[in-house]
């Protein structure tokens, strides 16, 4: 019974991607529909991989689907952190719709249950952990960096329908952007090193290897915008290229041990 906790997370997931197309429209309704929709389905999550870890007697999300259902919780959860804020919230129309989505894959893909779970130990919790809540942070990057370039696009085209939007300033997007990688590299550095322990030289495959450049993309972003003043435009699709990274590694990479 308590998988079907993950169907209240996916209707309310989708019912906050469909909000925050209709806030398109203008500031009202849809953005407090749409935040509302992200809690809800964010608590039944919540309760869903709390009891997953209740049953099981490790660490209950080593396989592909379960760690792709753990992802989408730390990726909404890294959305809340500032979507609270009316001024971020559209930010969510470029993340629900891929939350739901992995979500659904997850579900398909057994990792929304609790019957059976294949837990590993607790180095296996660590190292998926940290890496799945940096991927986490650099899809929400993204998502800002593709509501930079949506609005600047407006903004360029003299649009005034933006203006009534509650949008951030272009400055202070592109700034919490940069933040926000900076947060999830330390993450991700983190996991790489703790997958170093029990690292074993005839186990290296695509999977790290694209890890690798994810983080060698993100470090390069970080000093090309302190050192070269990298910012706006081209850091948003540095972004973006670097979140397709991440949508590459993400299906190769198999965490069961």
């Amino acid at each position: 019974m308590a998988e079907l906790l993950v169907f209240p997370a996916l209707i309310a997931y989708g019912e906050a991607a469909f909000a925050y197309a209709g806030e398109l429209r203008g500031p009202g309704v849809g953005g407090r529909l749409g935040i509302w929709g992200v809690r809800v389905g964010w608590l039944a999550q919540t309760a869903l991989l709390a009891v997953q870890a209740l049953s099981a007697d490790g660490f209950p999300w080593g396989t592909w689907a379960g760690a792709l259902n753990l992802f989408v919780w730390l990726v909404v959860s890294g959305y809340l952190v500032w979507g609270c804020k009316p001024g971020y919230r559209l930010v969510g129309l470029a993340v629900m719709p891929v939350a739901a989505g992995l979500l659904v894959l997850a579900w398909a893909g057994g990792g929304t249950g609790v019957d059976d779970i294949d837990a590993g130990g607790p180095l296996l919790a660590v190292h998926v952990g940290l890496m799945l809540a940096g991927f986490a942070g650099f899809t929400v990057a993204a998502g800002m960096a593709a509501l930079y370039l949506w609005e600047e696009h407006r903004l360029k085209r003299r649009d005034t329908r933006v203006l009534r939007l509650r949008l951030p300033p272009l400055v202070a997007l592109d700034r919490l952007a940069s933040r926000v990688v900076v947060v999830s590299l330390a993450f991700l550095t983190a996991g790489i090193v703790v997958g170093l322990a029990s690292f074993d030289r005839g186990d290296f495959d695509v999977a790290m290897a694209v890890t690798i450049a994810i983080w060698a993309l993100f470090s390069t972003l970080l000093v090309l915008r302190r050192e070269g003043g990298l910012h706006g435009r081209r850091l948003a699709y540095m972004l973006l290229s670097g979140f397709a990274l991440v949508a590459v590694v993400l299906p190769l990479t198999h965490f069961a041990s």
